[in-house]
C-alpha cells in the first residue's frame, strides 16, 4: 500500500487526515478520547511525511487515501482533517460523498483557494530558507507561523520534530500533490469547520465561507487557538470532535 497508516479501536471508523507541517503523530492525544467513545481510528501518513516515502510520480493525496480506503474496505466512514488534511478531506467527501458520513476540519485549507498577502509571504519565505539548505531557519519559522500562544514547549517540541522530518525526507522529492480537481457541492455530509482566532485570515476565511460552500455545513471560531488547536488544547478540541460525531455519526449500542 502506498500510504503508511494504523488502525486502533472499535466501532464505527473514524479517519484523520494531517497537516503539510505534521505527520500521523499530530493526532496521538485525539486517540484516546475518540476510543472512548467507542470509535475506530485510522490515520495515515501523505507521501514524504511521517514513514511515508516520496513520490516517484504524479500523485494526489485525496486519490493516495481513496486508494487505501478501497484496500481497507472501508465503505463508511467520518473524516477529521486538520490544514492541508482537511483539504483532502473535502476532496475525499466530494469524491465519495455516499461513503462520507461527517467531516469535522481543523483550520482547514480549501481546493482552489487563492492565497492571501500573509501566506503568500510565508511561503516565499519558506521556499528561500529550503533553497538555501537552512531546515532549522524553515523549521522555527513554522513554528512562529503556525503555533497559538496556547502551544507550551512539548507541544513546539513535537511540531518541531514532525516539521524537520518532513523537510527532510521531502529533499528528495520531485513532485508534490496535485489537486483533486472537485465539485464542494457534491459534499453531502454535515460539516463543522473549526478556525483560530491567532491563525491566518487565510483559514479563518476559508472556514467561515464553508457553509455558503457546503449545504450542511456549519463554522465554529476558537477564540483561543492558533493553527493547531488539537495540539495546543488537545482535551477541549476533542471534546468538540467527539460531540460533533455523536450529533451526526452516533455509536450505535
Amino acid at each position: 500500500m502506498t500510504l503508511s497508516y494504523d488502525i486502533s479501536g472499535d466501532g464505527p471508523t473514524v479517519v484523520l487526515l494531517h497537516s503539510s507541517v505534521c505527520d500521523r503523530r499530530m493526532w496521538d492525544p485525539q486517540l484516546a478520547p475518540l476510543h472512548k467513545a467507542g470509535y475506530r481510528v485510522m490515520r495515515c501518513d501523505f507521501r514524504g511525511f511521517g514513514e511515508t516515502p516520496v513520490a516517484d510520480g504524479p500523485f494526489s493525496d485525496a486519490a493516495d487515501v481513496c486508494a487505501l480506503l478501497d484496500h481497507l474496505r472501508l465503505e463508511q466512514f467520518a473524516l477529521i482533517g486538520s490544514s492541508h488534511g482537511g483539504e483532502v478531506a473535502l476532496e475525499v467527501a466530494a469524491l465519495r460523498p455516499a461513503a462520507v458520513t461527517a467531516v469535522a476540519l481543523l483550520c482547514a485549507g480549501m481546493p482552489g483557494h487563492a492565497p492571501g498577502p500573509a501566506l503568500s509571504a510565508y511561503t516565499r519565505r519558506k521556499k528561500a530558507l529550503l533553497a538555501a539548505g537552512d531546515i532549522p531557519g524553515a523549521v522555527e519559522l513554522s513554528l512562529t507561523t503556525w503555533l497559538g500562544p496556547q502551544a507550551n514547549d512539548s507541544v513546539r517540541d513535537r511540531v518541531r520534530d514532525m516539521q524537520r522530518h518532513a523537510y527532510e525526507v521531502q529533499r528528495a522529492a520531485e513532485y508534490t500533490s496535485a489537486p483533486a480537481g472537485v465539485d464542494l457541492a457534491r459534499i453531502t455530509a454535515p460539516c463543522l469547520a473549526v478556525s483560530g482566532a491567532h491563525d491566518m485570515a487565510d483559514f479563518r476565511d476559508i472556514a467561515g465561507r464553508l457553509p455558503g460552500r457546503v449545504d450542511r455545513a456549519r463554522h465554529l471560531e476558537l477564540p483561543w487557538a492558533g493553527h493547531f488547536p488539537g495540539l495546543e488544547r488537545s482535551g477541549e478540541v476533542s471534546e468538540v470532535l467527539t460531540g460533533f460525531l455523536a450529533e451526526t455519526w452516533p455509536v450505535r449500542s
